[in-house]
């Protein structure tokens, strides 16, 4: 997470459709299926090289942007403006300039000096991540504000959101801008459309009590398909509680307790109950173990999903279930690395995104430096964390003599004991 705020999983649904469709145009065309891969030539290998070269500068990541440009560089770019990283100019000039003139962002223009126009695919989830890495960053008021007025000309009768204009509304892109309306300092629930507002049509998504009992308190993609999906859950569970991507460690913990029928029966605009109902169905798809969510393709044997169960771990933490949350994240730690180096930069971002929304230090994520595998993925960053720290702590050991120095003579000579001094600190956990 075009994508969605469950990361790139909307991403990936949006290519894979695309790839079918095109795969479809071909067979329907008479073509002949694609014959087996021969080893690359020399020359081959040389253009694929060169081709990797031509990706625009400042941009994150080495794969094809062409379905996730914009959302992968936002991704990235909040990411490490959360852990204290100042991206290079050219990342955060890329990004910005990859707006159209009403505001609105694609996937990726190859071109961005040239206007865009009716054949340009604007995209609510592209915009809505962008909007919150922008606000983030600071400095960009008005490509914000321009962003926030296109989204809510797009704004559907039902009060949510549709990843391409003319779609049906669905739950990920409605939370996803929700959480961009929210970092712009908007308030979400007076963005209306026709009477009905983003929470309105957030909670049409979710399942009630009129549900099979292991369905209830999820949330469907769209309502003309109402059954229950995880990736949609955990997008809408966080957008319910008014955030979006960066959620802040709760530093509480609160019980999952499944939906309520009967006369305990949560109201169908109270977005809280909503989100507790969510999360307990999170807290129930995982493994036998409670580590982790799973994903399969049709007759294909489930695997572990390890976007999804990143999106969870935010969901769960943006609701106050630390406990919850704290197995699925160990999992995450043994098991995430592969498949972040894999997948690029927004992946390494949704890891990053996960540490931080429970208090944990992305630094040492199972033996991984999130923050430094981020900032590998795209230009070299003006400065991180630990130079700041780095800077802070020598002007606090040298460059003159220090008044903790001159306190700590006078204890030693008044007691005459002995003292400790040290002006480097600790590092404290995120």
């Amino acid at each position: 997470m075009a994508p969605t705020h469950s990361a790139a999983s909307r991403a990936r649904r949006t290519a894979a459709a695309l790839a079918a469709a095109a795969a479809a145009a071909v067979l329907a065309s008479g073509a002949a299926p694609a014959q087996p891969q021969q080893p690359r030539t020399q020359a081959q290998q040389t253009q694929t090289q060169t081709q990797a070269q031509k990706l625009p500068e400042g941009l994150y990541g080495t794969k094809d942007p062409q379905y996730d440009g914009v959302w992968r560089q936002s991704l990235a770019l909040l990411a490490q403006h959360t852990v204290g990283v100042r991206p290079a100019p050219s990342a955060v000039d890329w990004l910005a300039k990859q707006q159209c003139a009403d505001g609105a962002f694609a996937a990726y223009r190859a071109d961005p000096g040239t206007a865009c126009d009716a054949k340009t695919m604007r995209d609510t989830n592209q915009t809505a991540a962008a909007v919150q890495a922008l606000a983030a960053l600071g400095g960009h008021g008005d490509a914000v504000r321009k962003a926030v007025d296109w989204l809510k000309s797009v704004q559907q009768a039902d009060g949510g959101w549709s990843s391409m204009a003319g779609a049906e509304s669905d739950a990920n892109s409605t939370a996803v801008v929700i959480g961009a309306l929210t970092a712009a300092g908007e308030k979400p629930e007076a963005v209306r459309k026709d009477g009905a507002s983003p929470y309105q049509a957030l909670l049409g998504f979710r399942l009630g009590c009129d549900a099979k009992e292991g369905e209830r308190g999820a949330f469907s993609f769209q309502r003309k398909n109402p059954a229950a999906n995880a990736d949609a859950t955990a997008a809408a569970v966080t957008a319910a509680l008014g955030k979006g991507f960066v959620v802040p460690a709760a530093g509480q913990d609160r019980p999952v307790e499944p939906p309520k029928c009967g006369a305990g029966e949560a109201r169908d605009g109270d977005a809280k109950a909503a989100a507790d109902g969510g999360a307990a169905y999170l807290v129930a798809q995982m493994d036998a173990g409670g580590q982790h969510l799973r994903s399969a393709m049709p007759g294909a044997e489930q695997q572990p999903d390890v976007g999804n169960t990143a999106d969870a771990v935010v969901a769960l933490a943006a609701g106050g279930h630390s406990e919850a949350a704290r197995k699925p994240l160990a999992w995450l730690e043994k098991n995430a690395g592969a498949w972040a180096k894999q997948s690029g930069p927004a992946a390494y971002a949704q890891l990053v995104l996960a540490a931080r929304a429970t208090g944990t230090d992305p630094r040492h994520f199972g033996g991984t430096d999130l923050v430094a595998a981020l900032n590998a993925t795209g230009p070299a960053p003006v400065s991180t964390d630990e130079d700041t720290k780095d800077a802070k702590d020598s002007k606090d050991d040298g460059g003159g003599i220090s008044i903790w120095w001159v306190i700590g003579v006078g204890l030693a000579l008044g007691a005459g004991v002995g003292f400790l001094l040290s002006g480097r600190k600790g590092k404290n956990a995120l």
